[in-house]
């Protein structure tokens, strides 16, 4: 983690495993430790500027028993890194430079970049291109086919297939849900929660659907939900879809 007791004009450390120590111009505390809502048994994610003579990484470290995620960043990388970030539609890092915890800005950097990130944030992920667009409508009416053909067979193997296939749905149709909204999008425990965000009614509908596939085998819901989501889109595709190879 970061010692904070460097003095006027100097830089504060990290200590990285087989390194001793990195310089560090500014760091971050965000996700859930920063919001307060952390369990004993939580990562912590961490952004760290550095600066241009240094380099860019991503590193996991281990301090007081917990895992620590590192984004760190050097100066002249970030807007490349914010850049990055937005076309992956998360959004990630941003959001820990947004809203996160300072704790470490002697010279004001950790300000100028959360003024950045706050205003990448506030423009929205980029929006899907139409052939984007077309592919998810695709997969997901070719995943509702198929999970359709589960509805009257609960034999473990099908219910292999059921659980995998509504987990698919589940990530399609959140991707094109939050690209409706020109919200972001999130994996993991984070996906809920930014489907929620982006649309409370449409987001909760799927994760409801999703929860009666795992609960009680029962595909209908989410089949529901995933089409009141297409229709958004102009409804299901299937005949006259066409993806090229090369551009």
């Amino acid at each position: 983690m970061v010692r904070t007791s460097a003095g006027q004009g100097r830089t504060s450390t990290v200590p990285l495993p087989g390194e001793g120590a990195v310089d560090a111009l500014g760091a971050v505390l965000g996700g859930s430790a920063a919001q307060g809502r952390a369990a004993a048994t939580s990562d912590l994610d961490e952004a760290v500027l550095l600066p241009d003579s240094d380099l860019s990484r991503r590193e996991v470290i281990r301090h007081e028993e917990r895992p620590v995620e590192l984004f760190l960043t050097t100066l002249a990388d970030v807007p490349e890194f914010f850049a990055w970030d937005r076309a992956r539609r998360r959004g990630t890092v941003l959001f820990i430079h947004a809203e996160g915890l300072p704790l470490l800005d002697p010279h004001g950097h950790v300000a100028r970049t959360r003024a950045q990130a706050r205003a990448v944030l506030a423009a929205g992920p980029p929006p899907l291109t139409p052939d984007e667009a077309e592919r998810d409508r695709y997969a997901l009416i070719c995943f509702m086919d198929d999970l359709a053909d589960t509805a009257a067979d609960t034999s473990p193997g099908r219910r292999y297939e059921q659980l995998a296939l509504a987990d698919l749905a589940l990530g399609k149709a959140a991707h094109l849900l939050t690209a409706h909204h020109n919200a972001w999008t999130g994996i993991g425990k984070w996906l809920p929660r930014r489907l929620l965000a982006a649309d409370p009614a449409r987001g909760k509908a799927l994760l409801d659907g999703h929860l009666a596939v795992a609960e009680r085998a029962d595909p209908v819901p989410l089949m529901a939900a995933v089409e009141d989501v297409l229709r958004l889109f102009g409804g299901p595709l299937r005949e006259g879809y066409a993806q090229r190879w090369r551009p």
